[in-house]
């Protein structure tokens, strides 16, 4: 039945809890397919230039913190917690996401996982060294960083000087990386090599603690200086935010946010002919394009839940939206313990990962289809933790 009551300021939307699942969701089916030598091209991030619904998944998620500061904030603010307070716990939740984004980069800390293992010489020294060449930053570290700043502008700014912040950060963004220039290879270079950021990272994180692409070649998609442009992407969220907290009719609302998205869609992608979209290295163009995605999903689930009432379809998401961190975070620790257990399979040694694609999923779908129907079992396999804790009203909160 459709409503025209405009929801109080500071209500639960469920529809951006159930866009956060869905978000959270697709970020582990995307990060666990059975094998990637087989995965099907729009689960693949695209090789630099462009994009592909993959490259939406983080945006998305950063886009989501933006919108739930919005009304976060402005409860807390309405019951008498003072600014100060509210650094003070945005600090600290910001420290605890980031020391998990390490905490992940470093497990399982060289423990031994098998018997050969456990019965040579282990000693503590090789957990210290693990962290000569762990990764600094990553996606939890980007969220944390994102959310510290935004959460600055938001709390020591008005709504002009948002504006001016996230205008700022996409100009200033775009015309650092195509005038200045990058010693041997020149400014405005924006290939994998030769990119401002890149070059940054290399000279203050160090080679050891990035990311490596094929080859061997150190480059680190959450880069220190593209998160600038992240911050704009939460910073976008936030407007969006603040205008769902307004006394409109949901209907204006969903209609509002889909014309919004549309428009963003097509300033992105009309600006890219000056900056190419490139998740990489996180554009500004790429930012406006992907915000303008995320706010016309949302859109449609604000549609569908707060103006169709439509409950029953989004439950799953619901439940994964109730403990979003905890599912990232405990998923990827598990994916990196299995890998670590190996089993004799055909006359080869394989990790406990690899065994349960090629035995148990291969035989079932083939290759392709097999390295799918892990991504979507393991994902299946977290709702029915997920389940377990959202009946008992379990919410793990950072």
């Amino acid at each position: 039945m459709k409503q025209t009551t405009p929801a109080p300021e500071h209500r639960r939307l469920l529809s951006l809890d159930a866009f956060r699942g869905m978000t959270i969701a697709t970020m582990i089916l995307v990060n666990t397919p059975g094998s990637w030598a087989y995965v099907y091209a729009p689960l693949r991030h695209a090789k630099w230039h462009g994009w592909t619904p993959t490259d939406l998944v983080f945006p998305f998620f950063l886009f989501i913190v933006g919108v739930a500061m919005s009304f976060s904030f402005s409860k807390h603010l309405a019951v008498g917690v003072s600014v100060r307070d509210l650094h003070m716990k945005v600090l600290q939740r910001a420290l605890i996401i980031f020391g998990l984004g390490i905490f992940m980069a470093a497990y399982p800390f060289n423990i031994p996982f098998t018997i050969q293992e456990l019965t040579t010489s282990f000693h503590f020294i090789d957990i210290l060294n693990r962290f000569e060449t762990i990764r600094i930053v990553g996606v939890l570290q980007r969220i944390a960083i994102c959310y510290l700043a935004a959460s600055l502008v938001i709390l020591n700014l008005g709504r002009r000087g948002r504006v001016l912040v996230t205008l700022g950060l996409l100009l200033g963004y775009w015309l650092v990386m195509v005038l200045v220039p990058v010693p041997e290879y020149g400014r405005g270079v924006l290939t994998m090599e030769g990119n401002l950021g890149r070059y940054i990272d290399l000279a203050v994180l160090g080679r050891n603690h990035m990311y490596s692409v094929g080859g061997g070649l150190p480059f680190d998609p959450e880069g220190l200086l593209s998160t600038l442009p992240a911050i704009a992407t939460t910073l976008l969220g936030v407007f969006v935010g603040d205008y769902l907290r307004s006394h409109e009719s949901h209907g204006t609302k969903a209609a509002t946010l889909f014309f919004v998205g549309v428009i963003g869609i097509a300033i992105g992608k009309f600006l890219s002919l000056g900056f190419p979209i490139n998740k990489q290295i996180w554009t500004s163009t790429y930012t406006v394009f992907a915000a303008g995605w995320a706010t016309l999903v949302l859109s449609l689930a604000y549609w569908l839940v707060e103006v169709r009432g439509v409950s029953r379809a989004i439950k799953p998401f619901l439940v994964f939206g109730s403990n979003s961190i905890f599912v990232f975070v405990a998923s990827g620790l598990v994916v990196k313990t299995i890998l670590r257990i190996d089993l004799s399979y055909h006359d080869s040694n394989l990790s406990l990962y690899t065994y349960l694609y090629e035995a148990v999923f291969v035989p079932l779908a083939g290759n392709l289809n097999g390295s799918l129907l892990f991504a979507v079992s393991w994902i299946m396999m977290w709702l029915g933790v997920l389940w377990i804790l959202y009946w008992k009203k379990i919410f793990i909160k950072i």
